[in-house]
């Protein structure tokens, strides 16, 4: 029991405290926290209990880590004291792992937070970017916003009050995230002083006990090195805890960023993949304007000559050149898109324009995805441009105008929905720099439009020039005689009153009463004061300026419908829009015909066939070539030496027969014969063999090749892609270059061998024999052929085969047999013929009256001697069958001289060599090259459709063509239709 009143008993009190709290070293007593100095004086009587707590009390702490959660044992003898504390203790105990959890929760959502932050930027910008994608929104869903009802819908969001509570506090966020900063960088924790007293001081208010202030200043100096040392090691283990929470926190986020890059990575794969198929616009609502048109763009396609199948409505704009057809269309679609000439022609081929309502004014053409924008003038220099580009590359060369069309779509607020086709101005004359034909080329291009009977016509008179001078209403009435689908237009309405003396002739003309043509309507308009710098709005402008001061409207010969092109492209819509409702079921079911009629033909005679149009046919035949060329890689390198060799001596046989083995073997002398040899065969390496040898391997790289493509082709290969096989065979070698520098090396590797005399074995010895007999029995067999062939047939042919020979080959059998004769009297004659000899034998003709030349005679003379010395070289080849143990000991011996044996080993060793050579070169690089040229080739051909349409050719072509486009057609107008319906 502890003494009351004692300084030993506030020591002993301050002690047992510490051993209670699991503190190993003594506390100073000024150290201690508000609820031990409160045990403590409560122990101490001498204490005073209301003095205040300690000001410095709440900068420490004392971790409540280590603290036992089974209250200790009472010490003996503490009685209801002993209780008292224990109770305490647990109540301090418990109320410490709760501060500690909620500190630790801070920390996780510090470090959490600022990692969700910066996960959530990351993936914010990996996002795609979707404003490209804006125009995919059909114009419907911006009408549909303005019907929404937006006070509803903003009610239905949750409040900002009720989204502030889901959001974390970023204000705690970033206290504890300063926190932890400091902690991490100076190594001590303050702010585990700061939880630690304010916990104690909650307990403190909670109990009612006031703190209270430690008087031993003595005491707190002898503990305070203790002290440091146990808030240095309770600090380290804060730390470590705080730092692995961090990282698993960190782990965490770290794997649902990884996922959500994932999942972001296989969102823009998809996208993409959709944007390539062209997938994302078959998913938009196309406006029916669009569908429309391109309905008559496959038309077009299918049919660029207009025939009578396609009788789908469209406004034909015609007109006499310069009259302001192209005025009249930029009015109605409101931009000045057309390229324009003072008095020269400017449109050369038709140019389809389909006109629609949008937000945008912008213009695109069909095979083009760059919108121009119609507000800004450089995008509208832009597009003149290109249309004039467009109608100057689809003139041939040599005409003046074209058929081709040109598809040109235009969108803007307040524009009529229609399809209209510009026509080149019709002329009277035929001028300067233009092709003799174009008069009648205009002619048959707009009757070809206007013969369709669905299609509006669209009739621009010049108001300014004399109603006698126009060409185009006679071919107008001549398409219309009736004028059920003609609209007529008098332009330069301002000219013609303030030229005309009679302003009652312009109504004449508008109400159809001064041309003999008739029509539907009649209308008065004004395109500016002819400036080309001439806005669209200013010409508005001075258009109903002009009609609203006009005497023809004040005097009644205009009705103020018949006037401005604004009321004219309101007439022209509604006709277009009526004659398209009137007409297009039909046309749907002329092609619906069309198509089963086709089909059938195909049933009957292509059962067993797909329908492979040209594209898909091509595609078929590119992947078969290709798979053939690549064979030409699986060619054994046995093979390609084979064929090396077999065809370079078939190349060189001659020359080395005639030019190096016969001179050197005729100068019967074993020196000369070496001699002679060495020095042919360096002349002949270094002039031509390296030159025959890459001739010989192209050639064998063109035959292989040639002999795969015959080889597949009777492997139940289509015929129809025959042509196609031997375009790209032949373009593929016709581009083809033989790498020529391994020609030096060649030519090296060609001398060493030539250069090398040493046999070293029997089997090279017996093969060199081998080939020298070959060589010179075919070289035999030849020359006994020719002599057969100037002699004529012998006794036998005569008498069984009724042949007779003729006065020359009756003369040269003559001179024949009297110089092998000669031979026989000199065995060892020289190759020629000496002139005595010469005399001799024609003396001895002659005396059996055969007259004879003295050419001839040498002629003869050189093939029976040609004959007797291949004839004694193969005796000798013989002889030389069991020289070889001579040859190896250098023995001389005047018969067993095989020289000519050498000498054929040496080509024959040569020709190895050269093919193994060129295989390397054929296999490692011309073979690669070849496939490289065939492959640009087949592209080249891929994208010019004249060329697969020459090489890909036939009735099934044709049909298989004509079945897809006519089902497109048939598919795009039952949706038109269906979509029409809808908007009924």
């Amino acid at each position: 029991m502890l003494r009351v009143g004692s300084r030993a008993a506030c020591v002993a009190c301050r002690n047992l405290v510490a051993n209670n709290m699991g503190v190993r070293f003594r506390i100073p007593l000024q150290k201690l926290h508000p609820l031990s100095r409160a045990i403590h004086h409560r122990y101490s009587g001498n204490c005073n209990p209301q003095r205040p707590p300690h000001r410095t009390a709440a900068r420490y702490f004392t971790s409540m880590s280590r603290l036992p959660m089974r209250p200790p044992k009472p010490p003996p003898g503490s009685g209801g004291h002993g209780y008292q504390q224990q109770r305490n203790f647990w109540v301090a105990r418990l109320a410490a792992r709760l501060l500690k959890l909620r500190y630790i929760l801070l920390g996780s959502a510090v470090g959490g937070g600022y990692t969700a932050k910066k996960t959530y930027d990351e993936w914010k910008e990996m996002l795609p970017d979707f404003s490209e994608y804006n125009w995919v929104i059909p114009d419907f869903v911006w009408e549909l916003s303005e019907q929404i009802d937006l006070d509803k819908l903003a009610k239905a969001l949750p409040e900002m009050e009720e989204i502030a509570k889901l959001l974390p506090d970023f204000d705690k966020i970033g206290e504890n995230f300063t926190f932890l900063k400091s902690l991490l960088t100076s190594g001590v924790s303050l702010g585990s002083e700061v939880k630690g007293a304010s916990g104690l001081h909650l307990l403190l208010e909670t109990s009612g006990d006031p703190p209270l202030k430690a008087t031993d200043s003595s005491a707190a100096v002898a503990h305070e090195a203790g002290d440091k040392q146990y808030k240095k090691s309770s600090d380290k283990e804060k730390i470590d805890q705080l730092q692995e929470e961090l990282l698993r926190t960190q782990l965490r986020y770290q794997r649902m960023l990884e996922r959500l890059e994932k999942e972001n990575k296989e969102l823009r794969k998809v996208v993409l993949q959709k944007d390539d198929k062209g997938i994302h616009q078959r998913k938009v609502k196309k406006s029916l304007i669009d569908m429309y048109s391109e309905v008559l763009d496959v038309l077009s396609d299918y049919d660029a000559n207009y025939n009578t199948q396609d009788h789908l409505p469209r406004v034909v704009v015609v007109g006499d050149q310069s009259a302001g057809k192209t005025s009249v269309l930029e009015m109605i679609a409101q931009a000045r898109i057309f390229p324009r000439g003072s008095g020269e022609m400017m449109t050369r081929s038709p140019v389809k324009v389909t006109l629609s309502e949008g937000p945008h004014h912008v213009a695109m053409f069909k095979d083009s995805g760059r919108e121009f924008d119609l507000t800004k003038e450089e995008d509208l220099a832009a597009l003149r441009h290109e249309i004039e580009l467009r109608m100057r590359k689809s003139v041939k060369e040599g005409q003046t105008v074209s058929s081709e069309t040109i598809s040109l779509s235009v969108k803007g607020p307040g524009i009529q929905r229609m399809v209209l086709v510009d026509l080149p101005g019709v002329i009277s004359t035929v001028t300067a720099g233009m092709a003799t034909d174009t008069k009648e080329t205009i002619f048959s291009i707009s009757k070809a439009y206007m013969q369709n009977p669905n299609a509006i016509i669209l009739c621009i008179q010049d108001g300014s020039v004399d109603a006698e001078r126009s060409i185009v209403t006679d071919l107008v009435s001549q398409m219309d005689p009736q004028g059920k689908r003609t609209i007529f237009v008098l332009t330069k309405v301002d000219l013609a009153e303030k030229n005309l003396a009679s302003p009652s002739r312009i109504q004449q003309i508008v109400e159809g009463k001064l041309f003999p043509m008739k029509a539907l309507g009649y209308f008065a308009v004004v395109t500016g004061k002819g400036s080309s710098a001439e806005s669209i709005d200013s010409i508005k402008d001075y258009e109903e300026d002009f009609f609203q001061n006009s005497r023809l409207l004040r005097d009644g010969m205009l009705k103020a419908h018949q006037v401005t092109t604004k009321n004219l492209s309101l007439a022209v819509a509604d006709c277009f829009w009526k004659m398209v409702r009137e007409s297009v079921e039909q046309q749907a079911d002329v092609f619906k015909a069309s198509r089963f009629n086709l089909e059938t033909e195909w049933k009957n005679n292509y059962p067993r066939l797909r329908e492979l149009d040209r594209n898909e046919l091509f595609e078929k035949a590119k992947n078969e070539i290709l798979d053939e060329v690549i064979s030409l890689s699986q060619v054994t390198p046995q093979h390609w030496e084979s064929i090396l060799q077999k065809k370079l001596w078939e190349r060189v046989s001659t020359h080395v027969i005639e030019n190096i083995y016969l001179p050197a073997a005729q100068t019967m002398d074993s020196g000369t014969f070496n001699t002679t040899v060495d020095i042919k065969l360096k002349q002949w390496t270094d002039k031509q063999l390296p030159h025959k040898a890459l001739e010989v391997a192209w050639e064998t790289l063109q035959e292989e090749f040639a002999r795969f493509m015959a080889e597949y082709k009777g492997k139940d290969q289509d015929d129809i892609f025959d042509k196609l096989k031997e375009a790209v065979k032949d373009e593929s070698i016709k581009r083809h270059k033989w790498n020529e520098r391994a020609l030096d090396s060649l030519r090296v590797i060609q001398h060493n061998a030539l250069e090398d005399r040493s046999i070293t074995d029997k089997p090279q010895w017996d093969a060199a024999i081998q080939f020298m007999e070959e060589t010179l029995q075919s070289r035999l067999k030849d020359t006994e052929s020719v002599i057969k062939d100037m002699v004529g047939p012998d006794w036998k042919e005569r008498w069984l085969s009724w042949k007779n020979r003729t006065p020359d080959q009756h003369i040269r059998n003559e001179t024949k047999n009297e110089l092998d004769r000669l031979l026989k009297l000199h065995d060892e004659h020289t190759a020629y013929l000496a002139n005595d000899e010469v005399t001799t034998v024609r003396k001895n003709l002659e005396a059996r009256s055969v007259e004879v030349d003295p050419m001839l005679i040498k002629d003869t003379w050189h093939q029976l001697y040609r004959r007797h010395f291949l004839q004694k070289a193969l005796s000798h080849c013989n002889l030389c069958k069991r020289g070889f143990y001579y040859y190896q000991r250098h023995f001389v011996d005047s018969e067993l001289e095989c020289n000519d044996v050498v000498l054929f080993w040496r080509i024959q060793r040569m020709l190895v060599i050269t093919a193994n050579t060129l295989r390397q070169q054929l296999t490692n690089t011309e073979v690669r090259r070849l496939e490289k040229n065939v492959k640009e080739v087949l592209d080249d051909f891929g994208e010019d459709m004249e060329k697969k349409t020459q090489l890909i050719t036939g009735r099934r072509v044709q049909l298989a063509e004509d079945l897809k486009k006519v089902r497109e057609i048939q598919e795009k107008l039952e949706a038109f239709i269906e979509a029409l319906h809808k908007e009924k």
